[in-house]
């Protein structure tokens, strides 16, 4: 007991206002708990599949995520504030890429997320890469929002010349289980080569960027929209070249996947870098089944509302090509029926797709992707 007059120890003293701390915030949180419960209950939370925090997926599920959050007391949407679904709160989560994303919305451990064009079309089909793991029928189409070129990055003052120059280097093919690794094997099949003929590692694209940088790596592989801001603080910092995919070899790429496009990188995307011919593929919004047909309407309204392109302008050049009139083009799976109503009204699709009738574009992947060795 302490004695009249006799301050305690000042760790004592500490410990005594940190409980006193402790029971006001108790007493605070009490107080506004029966609050908070009815806020939680209004607020619907939303879950976007990215990828790696250093590629282009994560900032841009970042922003599909403010554009169509619209959580309770937000300023309304005529007033300067959100324009997206009321009472939604919508997170950009970060994943190993597509073909992770994919699995999550079977599972239902995600509600949407970003995937390439041709994987979400094997997925819809178990074909192709997911003919051995069986087709995740719950997928339906958002949107599709741009297109992401193939990067194959190595130091400017290396020998590698060509993609067939990667034979016994280290090289970065992209994480297991990412739209990358799946690509870097159709183009080194498309040279006569596989992975076992490389020293493969299996990086994101900022740790792959590091590496290279520090001579721990020959070259890496990235799928990205341009520009890629791994490479982009790369190049800032360290002399790089691009690797060119031409030729037969390309042709022959198109030829069995066709939902390839031959596309340029120019040479004013990164500092100090040559423009080179390269591969694209459409990188598409994709949601479960199960939500719910009105919220997919509300979400894809204010994926398009006009606020939301000032939000796109964030992410660089590649805003261009996030356009309300490029949002069907090559879609891989049928659009969800909530999707489907929105581009109704905007006079995009016909009738029938009214209940997510639609079906994929013309265009139709190989339903052989190169074999993991």
């Amino acid at each position: 007991m302490t004695q009249p007059g006799h301050r305690p120890p000042r760790r004592l003293r500490y410990l005594g206002l940190a409980a006193l701390g402790v029971a006001v915030v108790v007493a605070l949180i009490a107080a506004a708990a029966p609050r908070f419960a009815s806020l939680a209950q209004d607020v619907r939370f939303f879950r976007i599949g990215t990828g790696s925090t250093s590629g282009s997926y994560f900032p841009i599920g970042g922003i599909i995520a403010s554009a169509i959050s619209n959580p309770p007391g937000s300023r309304e949407c005529d007033k300067g504030g959100s324009c997206g679904v009321p009472g939604l709160l919508a997170v950009a989560q970060s994943t190993q890429g597509p073909i992770e994303n994919i699995a999550l919305i079977a599972k239902g451990t995600l509600d949407s997320g970003l995937a390439q064009a041709d994987l979400a079309y094997w997925a819809y089909h178990g074909t192709g890469f997911y003919a051995d793991k069986g087709a995740v029928k719950n997928l339906r189409a958002i949107a599709n929002l741009y297109p992401e070129m193939v990067h194959v990055v190595v130091r400017a003052t290396s020998d590698i010349q060509g993609i067939r120059d990667l034979k016994l280097k280290r090289v970065s093919l992209g994480e297991q289980a990412s739209g990358t690794l799946v690509n870097a094997r159709a183009v080194l099949e498309a040279y006569g080569m596989t992975e076992l003929d490389v020293l493969p590692m299996y990086l994101q694209p900022g740790p792959a960027a590091d590496l290279l940088a520090k001579d721990g790596l020959d070259a890496f592989f990235v799928n990205a929209g341009l520009p890629s801001a791994a490479i982009a603080a790369l190049a800032r910092a360290t002399p790089i070249r691009l690797l060119s995919i031409a030729g037969g070899e390309r042709e022959a790429i198109l030829k069995k996947y066709p939902f390839f496009a031959p596309r340029i990188i120019p040479g004013s995307t990164y500092e100090g870098v040559a423009g080179v011919e390269t591969l694209a593929m459409g990188v598409q919004y994709l949601v479960s089944d199960n939500v719910d047909e009105k919220l997919v309407y509300g979400i894809t309204a204010a994926l398009w509302h006009p606020t939301t392109q000032k939000l796109w302008e964030n992410v660089g050049p590649l805003a261009g090509s996030i356009r309300l009139d490029a949002a069907l083009d090559g879609l891989a799976l049928p659009l969800h029926p909530g999707a489907a109503l929105y581009y109704f009204e905007k006079n995009m699709v016909p009738g029938d797709a009214k209940r997510g009738d639609t079906k994929p574009a013309d265009a139709k992947p190989a339903e052989t992707p190169p074999k993991q060795p």
